[in-house]
């Protein structure tokens, strides 16, 4: 888990990561849905940084093992 914010009583889990490929991708999304399991969370955060000179910047929402995961790549 890389990063928690706590505002007003409510936790946010951000996990952090360099695109690496599809199947790297894949592990993220696991990591994180493990992550909001031991914290009886159903929503997360993945933010993905992406070094390739042709990049898309993107954002969208994954349901992912019955949780809600908003992507952000940058």
């Amino acid at each position: 888990m890389d990063l928690v914010v706590t505002y007003n009583e409510k936790r946010y889990i951000i996990e952090l990561k360099i695109w690496r490929g599809e199947k790297y991708h894949q592990k993220g999304l696991e990591q994180l849905s493990s992550y909001l399991d031991k914290s009886s969370l159903k929503k997360g955060f993945l933010l993905i940084f992406n070094f390739n000179k042709n990049k898309e910047f993107k954002d969208e929402i994954i349901n992912f093992k019955e949780k809600e995961i908003f992507v952000v790549y940058t």
